[in-house]
């Protein structure tokens, strides 16, 4: 039986020489003769390790990383194939501190399973949910569902429960499952780990989406950054549909439900649930005014179901183990396990599932090691590009909906990305605008005026021009646009300013350059 060597096709450890490190093996394989498969895995999202090999011994699996195309002979030599000692060694990946302190359910097979591999999902427990609620009523689907306690993963924390039911009372010809597949913020990698790394999770989600609301036809809403994601995806979906998993009758049931990927252009306002769907509908992104709400008025006017990527792929536990399973997970209104992607100046950066809860200095000092360059940790952004900056002041806050909310943040995503001492919040401040400015869909006035002029508003209080007065303005335009955008582009723009402005308050007040001087003398 051949031995089965894993390395990782995942964009990310492909980013780092994990195709030359497979082609390199390949080729050692074959001219030695040896008995051995290659297996293009998922990441187990411990990046500062990829590419991270494995092999299956009689003992169990072996990691060795990071893996160069220049380690493969050596590696080999020294016995790869049964696990042999080598300088590369990590030994059983399920003991290493950064996995073990995990609590994975929606990842459980990512970067252990063939992505591609029906039968290997099966046999980890793959299916077992869609199963369970294949048999079951569409009201009994949605009230597990909304019992236990999964809320969207993409932004607002919105009930998944609530949103089921209500497409599931909507009186229509047809409904729809829409993923929004549209990750584009900085620091955030689960949606394309999940895609390139078990691909199935997805599509169980939607289908069991499906089911449990009336509909037959789910769009996976993909962007063309992410080509590797998409190609898993579109050979996934084939992949199902000729083992019956997709089609007229799923897994021989009554249901029927089919789906397709799109890719859009990757404008980050099509992360907004309108915007993609107009995006999808073959028009220009331009967020639509609510209501009517996509549930009631979504795709091509019908009912739809609008979940991000984390949301879907959570419901096939919830299915297979039960709402109290998963509820029992997390605090407060939080429940479940949230992955969260640790990014930016960190020693170990990479994804962490874990159940809500624990605190923001526990993910960012132990989990992440702190800095890789060794100087103090100044800010984490948490969120995404236009999340709150947190100082170190807050590192007591626990990973939660409403806590995160109490300190005027937000989990997103739950991208982390960390900042040093030598970080200028001033300007991260100024990038909050100039990427709101840049990616505004143009529908509203707050946001697409209000983000230019506070480029420029930044840009007098980094030149010494009047800064308390520029101060005040900037504090009055985050207001307009926070509480006058049509959507979260323009409406959370103020959250990294005004997070800046708060806790880092001498990063604003800036010594005058010569040109600020010159105005003032001039004035």
């Amino acid at each position: 039986m051949s031995v089965k060597i894993y390395i990782p096709g995942d964009s990310g450890a492909v980013a780092l020489g994990a195709d030359r490190l497979a082609l390199s093996m390949q080729k050692a394989v074959r001219a030695q003769n040896l008995d051995a498969e290659i297996i293009r895995n998922g990441s187990r999202g411990l990046y500062w390790l990829e590419p991270m090999v494995e092999v299956e011994t009689e003992a169990g699996r072996v990691a060795y990383g990071p893996v160069r195309a220049s380690d493969v002979d050596g590696l080999l030599a020294a016995g790869l194939l049964e696990g042999g000692d080598h300088p590369l060694l990590l030994g059983d990946p399920e003991e290493l501190p950064f996995l073990k302190r995990q609590t994975r359910l929606t990842f459980a097979r990512c970067g252990i399973t063939d992505p591609l591999s029906l039968d290997d999902y099966r046999k980890h427990g793959g299916l077992a949910g869609l199963s369970n609620a294949a048999a079951m009523e569409p009201k009994a689907i949605v009230t597990q569902v909304t019992e236990s306690g999964l809320r969207g993963r993409g932004g607002a924390g919105f009930p998944t429960g609530i949103k089921w039911n209500t497409v599931l009372e909507a009186e229509a010809p047809q409904k729809y499952i829409v993923c929004n597949a549209d990750e584009g913020d900085s620091g955030t990698f689960a949606d394309r780990m999940i895609m390139e790394g078990d691909p199935f999770l997805v599509i169980e989600g939607m289908i069991i989406a499906g089911i449990a609301t009336g509909a037959t036809k789910g769009y996976v809403y993909l962007r063309s950054e992410y080509p590797h994601a998409i190609l898993a995806m579109n050979r996934a979906v084939v992949i199902a549909r000729e083992a019956g998993v997709l089609g007229a009758s799923v897994l021989g049931s009554d249901h029927a439900f089919d789906m397709e990927i799109r890719v859009g252009a990757g404008a980050y306002v099509c992360g907004e649930e309108t915007a993609l769907l107009e995006s999808l509908e073959g028009r220009r992104g331009v967020v639509r005014a609510k209501p009517p709400l996509p549930a009631h008025k979504g795709f091509l006017g019908r009912p739809t179901v609008i979940n991000n990527v984390i949301s879907l792929a959570s419901v096939p536990v919830i299915m297979d183990k039960g709402a109290d399973y998963y509820r029992d997970f997390g605090m407060g209104r939080s429940r479940g396990t949230i992955p969260i992607q640790i990014a930016g100046n960190v020693k170990h950066g990479g994804l962490f599932e874990a159940a809500f809860g624990m605190t923001l200095g526990e993910l960012v000092d132990d989990i992440a090691g702190g800095t890789a360059s060794g100087r103090q940790v100044k800010a984490v952004q948490v969120g995404g590009p236009l999340g709150a900056y947190f100082p170190r002041e807050l590192f007591d806050t626990p990973f939660d909906y409403e806590a995160f909310a109490g300190k005027d943040g937000l989990i997103g995503h739950a991208g982390i990305v960390v900042f040093d001492d030598s970080a200028d919040m001033l300007k991260q401040a100024r990038f909050a605008f100039e990427f709101c400015a840049v990616e505004s869909c143009g529908k509203c006035t707050p946001c697409r005026i209000g983000s230019t002029r506070g480029v420029e508003v930044a840009d007098k209080i980094r030149d010494g021009i009047e800064p308390e007065s520029q101060i005040t303005l900037m504090t009055d335009l985050c207001n307009t646009m926070k509480f006058g955008s049509l959507c979260a582009l323009g409406g959370f723009t103020p959250y990294p300013v005004m997070s800046a402005l708060t806790h880092f308050p001498e990063d604003f007040r800036p010594a005058p350059t010569m040109s600020g001087s010159m105005t003032q003398a001039a004035e």
